[in-house]
């Protein structure tokens, strides 16, 4: 299956679209679509774990707020 995603960034490049070229063979991908579809899949896992690293930090900041013993601070 292809994604349509990967197709309009493609033909978004325009003139970088030779310095995207290089950059994926460098890397040692056979094609450009290959090369973003990689980016893309780097971009949501990193999101990913973003996220879990957010509840993990929002879930240690919950026990804290509750130890408080007076109403002034």
């Amino acid at each position: 299956m292809q994604n349509q995603e990967i197709f309009k960034i493609i033909e978004n490049l325009k003139g970088r679209r030779n310095y995207e070229e290089k950059r994926a063979t460098k890397l040692g991908f056979a094609s450009l679509y290959e090369y973003f579809e990689d980016k893309i899949s780097k971009k949501q896992k990193a999101l990913k774990n973003e996220q879990k690293e957010l509840e993990a930090a929002k879930a240690d900041d919950q026990p804290k707020a509750a130890k408080k013993s007076c109403g002034c601070c």
